[in-house]
């Protein structure tokens, strides 16, 4: 694996692929970013590609108070996967070389889609992702790009993003990876104690109550919705929502029969996890 700590140096690598699958990361990686490029390998193999992963906490993203500062730096280790997992080429700027200066251009998603559910609880945050993924499109300039399903509403939002601007890639998205008990991987996981992480799990049983329900029939989902977050709460749980949405839009649901997502959004501790589980 050749990795590329500037620009310049990456697009010149660039002209020598025909055509790059992309899977863009924080770092920090765990299996499913891994699995994530396993499945990039797998279509570049498939297609005569080349994959390309990145590396880059993105400052813009985060809000005050979030956990920029002790976002875990693993670069070694991230380099390890990713060479075994068969990436080609690393792009892995610091923040001097994407931002050479403050960025006073960004792109602004869709307030009906990013002002709600975490647009809501993260004021600006859709705004410093859909920046920088546009940023690092144009640097890599990828024929395909792998999203994982867990942050639903940055997969939708990116998704349109790419249609919406005309952008020549195509947008695979790759199911959650989870852990034996349910718990849906994450480089935040990390932060949990002990007796969090055994607790951590029951995110995911209550949306998959909820699921049950609302493929059983459930129409009801104002009850359903509130009993979850009552069962949360009573285990210590401090929940920023959990909601049944229609996958298109993430409005709330109007006719039967449309593709519906149930996600949800809670702090363990000072830990916060998100979960989803489309119906």
């Amino acid at each position: 694996m050749h990795i590329y700590t500037s620009i310049a140096a990456l697009r010149n690598a660039r002209t020598k692929a025909r055509r790059v699958v992309f899977a863009p990361t924080m770092g920090n990686l765990h299996d499913g970013h891994i699995a994530l490029v396993h499945a990039a390998r797998e279509f570049a193999n498939a297609n005569a590609g080349t994959v390309i992963a990145s590396i880059f906490i993105n400052r813009l993203q985060f809000g005050q108070g979030e956990d920029f500062d002790k976002y875990p730096r693993t670069f070694k280790a991230d380099c390890e996967k990713l060479t075994a997992a068969g990436v080609d080429h690393l792009f892995a700027p610091d923040e001097a070389e994407m931002y050479p200066q403050p960025q006073r251009y960004h792109v602004t998603p869709d307030p009906e889609h990013a002002s709600v559910l975490e647009g809501a609880y993260r004021p600006g945050h859709f705004r410093g992702v859909a920046t920088v993924v546009l940023k690092l499109f144009n640097i890599v300039q990828p024929s395909v790009v792998l999203f994982g399903k867990k942050d639903y509403q940055q997969f939708l939002i990116l998704k349109n993003m790419v249609r919406e601007l005309a952008l020549p890639i195509e947008v695979i998205a790759q199911d959650t990876i989870r852990a034996d008990d349910g718990l849906a991987l994450s480089s935040r996981n990390g932060y949990l104690s002990a007796s969090e992480r055994a607790e951590a799990p029951r995110l995911y049983r209550q949306l998959c109550a909820v699921a049950k329900a609302v493929r059983n029939g459930s129409r009801d989902f104002v009850n359903l919705e509130a009993a979850a977050l009552a069962e949360l709460q009573r285990y210590s749980w401090k929940p920023d929502y959990l909601t049944v949405r229609r996958r298109v839009d993430l409005r709330t649901p109007r006719e039967l029969g449309e593709p519906l997502v149930v996600l949800a959004a809670a702090r363990l501790g000072t830990t916060r996890l998100i979960d989803n589980i489309e119906i």
